[in-house]
């Protein structure tokens, strides 16, 4: 590794600090070739703090979650680029960065407690910012169709670190995996039960478009590679609104 590779890692590893600085710090260190050429010109110093938080903090918790059961297998693996690829939808330098994150938190030996923490810290504010992140945690880990007992375990954890309530964890667990139908999953996605009252739903549903409007997680800090999943989950917000509307005649 040359000089300036270490420098350049070094520098952003510098700005977070911390288990994620270290992970940041191995990563980005590599994105600059033997022949001292950047693979992602521009990328890296374009971001600013908040942003590689938030970049390196939800691949580096992604990579907790598809180690679960002790490795990552290849098709642990596959599903996290197929979530790049299609919900992030990320450039190829992009893409590449992620993953040597993806890649540098599993041999970093940086707990999932220490990595948790520290992106609380930086979000503690702003709780739709940790929801959208466990939201992409189950979305990776449910992909092939089911969430396993370490996926759904590693989740809880991270789920605990950031302080959400029973309220709020219920409803995550109700979306992936315990609804048993559209409406009670419309009601989840609303951190909501189906025995909440007509003023409830429009005071939540109100709350929750605001804070997970994309502008407002862009300002936030959620960089805009993460763009699409923001905005897929204000349409969901939408579409379960309307659901319950309909259901309700509100």
């Amino acid at each position: 590794m040359s000089w300036l590779s270490k420098f350049i890692g070094g520098m952003v590893g510098l700005a977070l600090g911390g288990p994620l600085g270290m992970i940041a710090g191995i990563a980005f260190a590599s994105v600059i070739d033997k022949a001292g050429r950047t693979q992602a010109p521009g990328y890296q110093s374009s971001l600013t703090r908040q942003q590689q938080l938030f970049f390196v903090g939800s691949f580096s918790l992604l990579a907790h979650v598809a180690a679960a059961d002790g490795e990552v297998t290849p098709s642990e693996r596959q599903k996290v680029i197929e979530f790049i690829r299609r919900d992030l939808r990320l450039s190829y330098g992009e893409e590449e960065l992620a993953l040597r994150v993806f890649d540098a938190a599993l041999t970093a030996r940086q707990s999932v407690e220490a990595i948790a923490t520290q992106f609380y810290q930086g979000y503690w504010r702003d709780p739709a910012v940790l929801q959208l992140v466990v939201d992409i945690c189950y979305r990776v880990a449910s992909a092939d169709g089911r969430i396993s007992k370490s996926e759904e375990a590693i989740i809880m954890r991270i789920e605990r670190l950031f302080h959400f309530t029973d309220p709020i964890i219920d409803a995550f667990h109700r979306r992936y995996g315990l609804a048993t139908s559209s409406l009670e999953h419309a009601y989840a996605t609303l951190n909501l039960s189906p025995s909440a009252t007509n003023e409830e739903i429009k005071r939540m549903y109100r709350k929750l478009s605001m804070e997970y409007h994309p502008d407002t997680l862009l300002s936030k800090g959620v960089g805009e590679e993460f763009l699409n999943a923001a905005t897929a989950k204000f349409r969901e917000i939408q579409e379960s609104y309307d659901q319950i509307k309909k259901e309700r005649n509100l």
